[in-house]
């Protein structure tokens, strides 16, 4: 009997942990469900002190919401992998999980077993992939059309932006495009009053360390350091002893020495990642030298690429001329800009550098415009190097058909699990549907019906006039990898959280708990 109530007692635990966690799901997804597709609608994110944020961007309100429950940010940080490594496509593979989770729930519910639920997502995920990999249109790089369709999709519908995005990718080259490590979107620059632009080279939202030094250097060597310029502090009480006071003294000496030698030397423009000494600065402006501290790493790293500089740090300006010149840079070009207090270096003698200028009025308009410049960038590069697929759904959901045939192939219980991924691949298109003002039962069967009697996978509904359309002649697309990312996303992070069998609360670092029982949540 003892036994018994045992089994029934741990069976219950089990379940309150998986209903726990798809419940917390479900709140995640409820937040950006509403966002998807042309109609879908805005979220206000509030915080404590009352300020807002009113965005339909699903990273920005899965960042920026505040979630408490481990499933929830389990979600949360794995969509933000997804918007990471593609950049986009979170909100589809957010709402793809919760539906994976919450059908699962349900069949297990209903008595199948959560081990056979998850071989049949992970059949289904596989057998998925293969479908849309299948069904992937090649673009053709630079000249193809379709690339600009695909931007102007994951740019919502702003066309400046969605050519610039093209423009961007063609200076950068397909080998450039192509590379894993090299993401589009991080030559984004947002500028307030500024015009949109793309230029080759890379732009410096900083302003010198002193308003006098020259707005304009034409062949200019540079000199990074990552580092400050600067003497090293003196340890306390060394200057208290006449030989601690004199040692500061030659230090100070040597220091400004090695910086009049940057100055005799030629360098023109030098970079800090942290700061300038006021003696130094006195100088470099002198010398008619641009200097600028506090740069970010990955500015500086941006920095050295385009000109061909080598980091160096302050210990090392002791080193001769001969040996410093080996870490300079070169630029033809430095332009300074005191409006817009940015500095703007072309022409490097090290790799080809671009940069895609997002200009607006105000602060507010700007992040928006900066996101959406970011989007069509990441689709345009995934595009390149993955093709596309027709979007609005249409592809999910012919996946979704194709995968109900495969269902009858897979033998047992796993057969439910399969139909958690066909009910996922259904959602962003019932979702964006319901956006749209339409009753998705309807819509749904209708565009089913459609696709296999006119045998063409790409027809989605017309949002505006609830009218099935065919996606390919309508333009429009959206990348493969983002569609293959979000899938294997959703699925991974589903499975995930459906194989917790317990919630357990970990003890504080050296507070050991007292009491067994207060170990479980």
């Amino acid at each position: 009997m003892t036994d018994k109530r045992n089994q029934l007692q741990e069976n219950d635990q089990r379940l309150n942990a998986l209903i726990s966690n798809a419940g917390a799901v479900e709140v995640i997804t409820s937040a950006v469900e509403s966002t998807l597709g042309p109609k879908g609608l805005d979220t206000m994110l509030v915080d404590r002190r009352g300020d807002i944020v009113v965005t339909n961007a699903g990273v920005t309100i899965l960042d920026l919401m505040d979630v408490s429950h481990p499933a929830g940010r389990m979600l949360i940080n794995v969509a933000r992998s997804q918007h990471r490594e593609i950049g986009d496509g979170t909100t589809t593979a957010t709402i793809m999980a919760g539906t994976i989770i919450s059908q699962g729930v349900n069949h297990h519910l209903k008595g199948v077993p959560i081990t056979r639920i998850l071989e049949g997502i992970r059949l289904g995920i596989n057998k998925s992939l293969e479908i849309l990999r299948n069904k992937t249109i090649p673009v053709n790089f630079p000249d193809d059309e379709l690339l600009y369709k695909t931007a102007l999709i994951s740019g919502r519908g702003e066309e400046d932006i969605a050519r610039m995005a093209v423009d961007a990718a063609k200076l950068m080259g397909k080998e450039k495009l192509m590379d894993p490590s090299f993401k589009l979107r991080d030559i984004i620059v947002a500028v307030e009053s500024a015009e949109s632009e793309i230029f080759r080279g890379v732009l410096l939202k900083k302003r010198p360390i002193n308003d006098s030094m020259p707005e304009k250097i034409e062949n200019c060597k540079i000199l990074c350091i990552d580092d400050a310029l600067d003497t090293e502090k003196p340890q306390e009480g060394s200057l208290q002893t006449e030989m601690g006071f004199r040692r500061y003294l030659e230090r100070q000496e040597l220091f400004l020495n090695n910086v009049k030698k940057l100055v005799n030397m030629g360098f023109r423009l030098i970079l800090t990642e942290r700061g300038i000494s006021e003696r130094a600065e006195e100088i470099l402006t002198a010398g008619g030298v641009l200097a600028v501290s506090r740069l970010t790493s990955r500015m500086m790293n941006r920095v050295c690429k385009h000109t061909g500089a080598i980091p160096v740090k302050t210990g090392s300006l002791e080193k001769n001329p001969e040996e410093l010149e080996k870490y300079s840079g070169f630029a033809g070009q430095v332009i300074r800009d005191k409006y817009l207090n940015n500095i703007r270096i072309t022409d490097g003698k090290g790799e080809s550098a671009g940069t895609f200028i997002v200009g607006a009025p105000t602060g507010e308009v700007l992040d928006e415009k900066e996101r959406i410049a970011g989007d069509a960038a990441s689709a345009v590069q995934s595009a390149v190097r993955g093709g596309i697929l027709p979007g609005g759904g249409a592809c999910e959901l012919s996946t979704a058909l194709e995968l109900s045939r495969f269902r009858s192939s897979v033998q047992g219980m796993s057969a439910y699990g399969v139909d958690c991924v066909i009910e996922a691949l259904k959602k962003p298109l019932t979702r964006i549907i319901q956006n749209a003002g339409y009753n998705p039962l309807e819509k749904m069967e209708n565009i089913i019906s459609a696709q296999l009697s006119r045998q063409i996978d790409s027809l989605a509904m017309d949002c505006d006039t609830g009218e099935i359309i065919d996606m390919k002649e309508r333009g429009v697309f959206d990348p493969t990898l983002v569609k293959l990312h979000a899938l294997r996303t959703a699925g991974e992070v589903s499975r995930a959280i459906l194989r917790i069998n317990t919630i357990i609360k970990m003890k504080d670092a050296g507070s050991p708990l007292q009491n067994p029982a207060d170990l479980v949540v």
